[in-house]
């Protein structure tokens, strides 16, 4: 008997040096947008603070267009390792309301590992071209002209332009959607007075706020904004349930083993319990927020039905 659990016991020692600890090898963060949006500024952050952690290089690779699509699906069909993960945004919930081919579940093909951010939207309009002071004033506007006022977007099926279909089915009015190629093409059309009304970030809107040329009619999220305290919310208001609060996610494929996800989301909350990045990420209209695997599916699952329902009483059919 003895002898057996000697054999045992040798058996595991050995199995135990031969595993490799985690990550064995270079990380690729995948970021499904441009550099310089807000997923991006988050992975390279994280990559910094990750690379000192673990002692292993963290690449990130920025694979844009198709509104994250390609990029998304990369890492939806790697190897369940942690060695290819991804930053993305509320936007990859919004997927399954919008196309019908795609090429991935987020829910059932990708892992959650942990929520790190979420970012505020204001709703913005030109005081020259639609001149109301005030949300009331606006919904005011609105229904006394219905189907005229122009709101404008970043693009059909993006985060804008589905927050603007929730607040019309919200607040009753009907509003005229025109898609921008660009955020700097929707900016251009706002200020020139062409499109009346908006989604900005907080921290775009502020600016141009402050110095007359847009007006904040209210915050697109639950609470009240770090970056704009003095803006009401939607809830305030009396539009509940209007609320469109930009979310950042870290995401493995499917079948990420639990010990990935463990380290995950050790690293996750030390790096954003850092004053620093919180400090720096603020600044650019990022409030950090670590929510852990189990929240950060649950919020997952719970915005793809959200979206899909918003996208079926707009009538908009997945193409």
């Amino acid at each position: 008997m003895a002898g057996c659990v000697a054999a045992a016991l040798a058996t595991l020692a050995t199995l135990a040096v031969g595993a490799e600890p985690y990550p064995s090898r270079p990380v690729r963060l995948f970021v499904p947008y441009s550099p310089g949006t807000g997923p991006d500024i988050i992975a390279r952050t994280l990559a910094t603070r990750l690379a000192a952690r673990w002692g292993q290089q963290i690449v990130v690779e920025n694979r844009p267009g198709a509104s994250g699509i390609p990029g998304t699906d990369t890492v939806a069909k790697s190897a369940p390792d942690g060695h290819t993960m991804l930053v993305n945004v509320t936007g990859l919930a919004m997927g399954p309301a919008l196309y019908r081919d795609l090429p991935y579940d987020p829910v059932t093909d990708l892992t959650p590992v942990g929520q790190v951010a979420t970012g505020s939207m204001a709703l913005v309009v030109n005081p020259r071209a639609l001149p109301v002071g005030n949300f009331a004033q606006f919904l005011a506007a609105a229904r006394s002209r219905p189907g005229e006022v122009i709101y404008g977007s970043t693009g059909a099926g993006t985060p804008q332009h589905l927050g603007i279909e929730l607040l019309e089915q919200r607040t009753g009015i009907v509003l005229l959607h025109v898609p921008y190629k660009s955020t700097a093409d929707l900016l251009g059309d706002l200020l020139g007075g062409r499109t009346h009304v908006a989604y900005l970030p907080v921290h775009t809107a502020l600016p141009l706020a402050r110095d007359g040329r847009l007006r904040v009619l209210a915050v697109a999220s639950r609470t009240r904004s770090q970056l704009a305290p003095e803006a009401p919310t939607f809830d305030e208001l009396g539009a509940p349930d209007a609320d469109i609060e930009l979310w950042f996610a870290v995401f493995g494929p499917a079948a990420l083993a639990p010990d990935i996800v463990r380290a995950w989301e050790d690293a996750l909350a030390a790096i954003l319990g850092m004053p620093e990045i919180r400090e720096a990420w603020v600044r650019q209209g990022i409030v950090p927020g670590y929510r852990d695997a189990r929240a950060a599916g649950a919020l997952l699952r719970s915005e793809v039905a959200r979206w899909k329902t918003v996208a079926e009483r707009a009538g908009i059919r997945p193409q």
